[in-house]
């Protein structure tokens, strides 16, 4: 079987541009959720999230796509793909919310005002167009996707890429995910009652929902003997993912977990190795009562109760939709890398139902041969990504 080498990374979060500027802040534990200044919240439960700060690229492009642009041109460079390889790169992309806050502004101005000027592209708006602008600027024009699988897609971008380079169809993938701040999204959570009005809590008894957040990643996965024979820096290798769904309902997932239990039993195997090789889980953990509980329940029935750590990126950086999968693959990859687990912040209370040590406030010094990021869509779109050390 052909093995999946990790050989360049890109980002763009709520701490600024690039993967330096990521894991610093993941590292340190820093909360990036202040007050939401992209568009007004009077009048919802809820007035804080995770922006990108001080976003640069064309205004003529949506705020997603110059996301989606920036972290995809990093990870290439990161991994010193040139123009001609590109030709025969595939791209994977998840995406959920589009140009839509552009489209929400020139709805609000037209629905206020009587007129909201045009609408410059109708493209845009579409969760495709990150894909088009990728492709197309980058020139990156080898098989190409689209994933919409809610909070998991991201993730399943990455478990698709391997795919496509473990069954010999390309060489090399560029796959990730983004996602910008809109109002749609911010009111729907609002509605389900599911946003804290404070920054989120992961795994604290006292959590009370979950904070939003924007941003994008990708990753370049390159079959390892080619990476190799080309000297390129090898971060980790995506040694297994697992992909299943529960389809129990349109938001909660399934109260024992097992089509959570079932992805990541999925990857184990995928991977060969026994669950008590795993150190680290970094997990979904959105901070919903529900969502933690059931998760932590998951972890339990694969892992048992002992020395796998467990920690939430998402206290500090928000839950950013479809960048969550491959912003959190980042953070994992960067773990195994530099021998450090993220912590969960905000967590004062553990709950006692998590039967996990979830690495509180600072970071923990680990040496980690594998880990795993968990992420979980809505529908039950379960995914898990499984890193080795190499």
């Amino acid at each position: 079987m052909r093995r999946i080498a990790v050989t360049g990374l890109g980002a763009v979060s709520p701490f600024g541009a690039g993967v330096k500027a990521y894991w610093t802040g993941v590292a340190a534990g820093t909360c990036a959720i202040t007050p939401v200044t992209l568009f007004d919240t009077d009048g919802l439960r809820c007035s804080v999230a995770a922006e990108v700060p001080d976003l640069t690229g064309s205004v003529r492009r949506s705020r997603a796509d110059r996301l989606a642009l920036a972290a995809a041109a990093e990870a290439l460079e990161d991994a010193r793909v040139t123009r001609r390889e590109r030709a025969d790169v595939a791209l994977l992309v998840g995406a959920v919310g589009g140009g839509m806050l552009e489209a929400e502004a020139w709805y609000w101005a037209r629905a206020g005002q009587g007129t909201g000027g045009r609408l410059s592209a109708v493209r845009s708006t579409l969760p495709s167009s990150h894909a088009d602008v990728v492709a197309h600027r980058l020139g990156v024009y080898g098989p190409r996707e689209t994933l919409v699988t809610a909070c998991s897609s991201g993730a399943a971008a990455l478990a698709m890429a391997a795919d496509l380079i473990a069954d010999g169809v390309v060489d090399v993938a560029l796959a990730g995910g983004a996602d910008a701040l809109t109002r749609i999204c911010y009111m729907g959570f609002s509605a389900l009652k599911l946003l804290d009005p404070a920054p989120c809590r992961p795994f604290d008894r006292a959590r009370r929902g979950m904070s939003i957040g924007e941003g994008a990643a990708f990753v370049v996965l390159e079959e390892e003997g080619r990476a190799r024979a080309r000297g390129a820096r090898v971060y980790a290798e995506l040694a297994g993912a697992g992909m299943t769904t529960d389809a129990y309902h349109v938001t909660a997932p399934q109260p024992d977990g097992e089509g959570m239990a079932r992805a990541m039993r999925a990857a184990l195997g995928q991977a060969g190795i026994a669950p008590a090789a795993v150190g680290y889980a970094n997990a979904h953990g959105t901070a919903t009562p529900q969502n933690d509980r059931i998760e932590a329940r998951a972890l339990r029935e694969v892992f048992g109760e002992g020395a796998l750590l467990v920690s939430s990126t998402k206290s500090m950086i928000g839950h950013t939709m479809a960048a969550a999968g491959s912003l959190e693959a980042v953070a994992t990859v960067l773990a195994l890398a530099h021998d450090l687990v993220p912590p969960t912040v905000n967590l004062e209370t553990p709950d006692p139902d998590v039967a996990f040590d979830c690495v509180p406030g600072v970071a923990r010094d680990v040496r980690l041969e594998h880990a795993i990021s968990n992420s979980f869509g809505f529908g039950g779109q379960n995914v898990t990504l499984l890193f080795r050390r190499v």
